[in-house]
C-alpha cells in the first residue's frame, strides 16, 4: 500500500469531520463563557486538545470495533485494509499523547475535565458500549462536556451548564437512534445495546421522550434572562428540526439521526447568537 493511501486511511480513521466539530463546540463553550479574547492561548489549546482527543477516541474505537465494523461499517479504514489494527492503535496513542500535553497547559478544572474525558474515550468501547443505555450516556456526557471544557479553559463553566445539559440529552437521543440503526452488527457481536435489550420501537420511544425534555428545557436561558430574543429566534427552529428528526427515525433511523445532528448544531448556534447579541 502506498504512503498516500495509508495517510488517507489514518485521516479517515480519526473521522476529521467529527473531530473538528467537537473542536468547534469547545470554541463555543469558551465563547459563551466570554473568555476567547481574554485568554486566546487557553482557548486555542483547548480546541486543539479536543480535536486530537476525539480523533484518538475514534481511532481506538475503530480498533476495538474492527470485527463489528466488518458487518456494520465495511467501508471504514481497518475493514477495507487501509490501516492495520496495530497501526490504528499506534496512531491513537500518538494523538492522545499530544492532546494530554496541550490539556496540561490549562487551568486545573479544565485538566480535570480532560482527564475524565480521556479515560472515558479509552474505556468506552471495551467497558460501556455494550451496556444498555450506559454506553449512550457516556457518549452523551462526552458530547456535552466539550462546552464545559472550553468554558473551564478560559474561566467559569457557569454560563455553559445549561448548554451542557441540553447537548447531553440531545446527544443521548441521537446515540439511541444510532444503536437502532446498528442492531444487526451489534447483535452478531453479542452486544446488549438498548434496542437489543428492550426492542427497537421502545428504544425510539425512549429517545423521542428524552428529546421532548430537551426541547421543553431549551427556552430556559431566555426565561432566566441569560439570553434575549435572538437566542429564542434560533433555538425554536432548531427544536422543530429535532422533533421532526425524532419522528423520522421511526421510519428511517439513519435519516433521523443525521437530521438530529443538524438540529443540534443549529441549537448550538443559538447560544452563539445569544452571546453575540449580549456584546453587540
Amino acid at each position: 500500500m502506498d504512503i498516500v493511501s495509508r495517510a488517507r486511511g489514518l485521516v479517515d480513521l480519526s473521522r476529521p469531520g467529527n473531530a473538528v466539530a467537537a473542536g468547534v463546540l469547545t470554541f463555543v463553550g469558551a465563547f459563551v463563557a466570554g473568555g476567547v479574547i481574554a485568554r486566546p492561548w487557553h482557548a486555542g489549546a483547548a480546541i486543539a486538545a479536543t480535536v486530537l482527543a476525539v480523533g484518538a477516541g475514534n481511532a481506538i474505537n475503530d480498533y476495538f470495533d474492527r470485527d463489528i465494523d466488518r458487518i456494520n461499517r465495511p467501508d471504514r479504514p481497518i475493514p477495507r485494509g487501509a490501516v492495520s489494527p496495530r497501526g490504528a492503535l499506534a496512531f491513537s496513542v500518538v494523538l492522545f499523547v499530544v492532546a494530554v500535553a496541550l490539556a496540561l497547559t490549562l487551568p486545573l478544572l479544565a485538566v480535570a475535565i480532560a482527564a475524565v474525558n480521556l479515560v472515558a474515550l479509552v474505556v468506552y468501547t471495551e467497558w460501556f458500549k455494550g451496556l444498555p443505555g450506559v454506553g449512550n450516556a457516556v457518549v452523551a456526557y462526552l458530547g456535552g462536556s466539550t462546552f464545559l471544557f472550553g468554558a473551564a479553559a478560559v474561566g467559569s463553566i457557569r454560563p455553559t451548564v445549561v448548554l451542557f445539559v441540553l447537548a447531553a440529552v440531545s446527544t443521548l437521543t441521537r446515540e439511541i437512534i444510532k444503536d437502532v440503526e446498528d442492531v444487526e452488527g451489534d447483535r452478531a457481536e453479542g452486544l446488549s445495546t438498548l434496542p437489543i435489550a428492550i426492542g427497537e420501537r421502545r428504544s425510539l420511544l425512549v429517545a423521542a421522550g428524552l428529546l421532548v425534555v430537551a426541547v421543553i428545557a431549551s427556552p430556559v436561558p431566555f426565561v432566566q434572562r441569560l439570553f434575549g430574543a435572538p437566542y429564542l429566534a434560533v433555538v425554536l427552529p432548531a427544536d422543530a428540526v429535532m422533533v421532526y428528526a425524532a419522528r423520522r427515525s421511526f421510519d428511517d433511523p439513519s435519516a433521523g439521526q443525521r437530521l438530529l445532528k443538524y438540529g443540534m448544531f443549529l441549537a448550538t448556534a443559538a447560544f452563539v447568537v445569544g452571546r453575540v447579541a449580549l456584546i453587540a
